[in-house]
């Protein structure tokens, strides 16, 4: 078991989204509360961030280095580097006052997939999974509705996509579209369990694939990221010293570095006197564990 070390103590209220441009050498996440999008340089050291119009809960790369797509709370939309500039693509769930934009990332075929989030108290079943596809048309996904939305990813192969809400504390997967462009007998058929999480200490949150197919799955509330086979056991823990990791994802060199976000959202005074550093970037070395480069959103 190892443990992750602090790399940049943002004190953030809820970093997420964690992404690695292996082009740039960046690290990039969002403040979501906060409504802002950050950048992280490891070789000059260099720190920045852009003020976002909106909450932003995800992201992907693109084939531009200087172009990002946006999941804003409400909408998705294209932000420059260069310019500051965040420039609306589609509205999402407009209909629904309470649900916002949650989880997303690129599938192997470089289509942006992602989830909406119920801000309801009563925490009701009434978002979706969606695809943004390369001619920029939107399509609703074909699976249960959900409550929070997260933990999308995709095999090597991009035959099977992961996802769950995060409050039935499972993660399911189902048949999605071969790299090789064989599809499944039945797009997004075989909806079944991947794995279980009723029994251990976190739920469900951001994941990531790496190169041997295995998941790594933040642990909100669990002080740790799980490794899991494709089998849906657990391979591996790594150990986070706060309580709510949100995202992971590979990045540096040969991918082999793990990065992690983490939240101070709701936690108590007594809370953050025990974990002063929540909030922040973690990362760790996995000498024999390497990512794959992101999907990038291919238009």
């Amino acid at each position: 078991m190892k443990t992750a070390s602090l790399l940049l103590d943002g004190q953030h209220l809820l970093g997420e989204g964690v992404l690695w441009c292996e082009r740039s050498g960046r690290l990039l996440w969002t403040d979501i509360l906060a409504s802002r999008l950050w950048c992280h340089t490891p070789v000059s050291g260099e720190t920045e961030s852009w003020a976002m119009p909106e909450m932003l809960a995800t992201f992907a790369l693109t084939a531009n280095d200087d172009r990002l797509l946006l999941g804003l709370a409400s909408q998705l939309a294209w932000f420059n580097f260069s310019s500051g500039a965040v420039t609306p693509i589609v509205t999402v769930e407009a209909e629904l006052l309470t649900t916002r934009i949650n989880d997303g990332r690129c599938d192997r075929q470089g289509r942006f997939v992602f989830g909406t989030k119920t801000d309801a108290l009563d925490r009701a079943a009434t978002c979706s999974f969606y695809r943004l596809n390369t001619d920029l048309t939107l399509e609703r996904l074909p699976l249960a509705p959900v409550a929070i939305s997260n933990s999308i990813c995709f095999s090597p192969d991009g035959a099977t996509m992961y996802y769950c809400d995060t409050i039935s504390n499972t993660i399911r997967c189902c048949d999605y579209e071969a790299l090789d462009g064989a599809a499944p007998v039945v797009a997004f058929g075989n909806d079944r369990l991947f794995t279980d999480m009723v029994d251990q200490p976190g739920s469900p949150d951001g994941s990531t694939i790496d190169s041997e197919g295995y998941l790594w799955n933040a642990q909100w509330g669990g002080y740790r990221v799980v490794r899991f086979a494709p089998d849906g056991s657990v391979d591996r823990i790594v150990t986070i010293p706060v309580s709510q990791p949100s995202c992971v994802a590979f990045g540096s060199a040969g991918l082999s570095t793990l990065f992690v976000t983490t939240a101070r959202e709701d936690l108590s005074a007594e809370a953050l006197l025990l974990q002063p550093h929540s909030g922040g970037i973690f990362s760790v070395v996995l000498e024999d564990v390497r990512g794959l480069p992101e999907g990038r959103f291919l238009v």
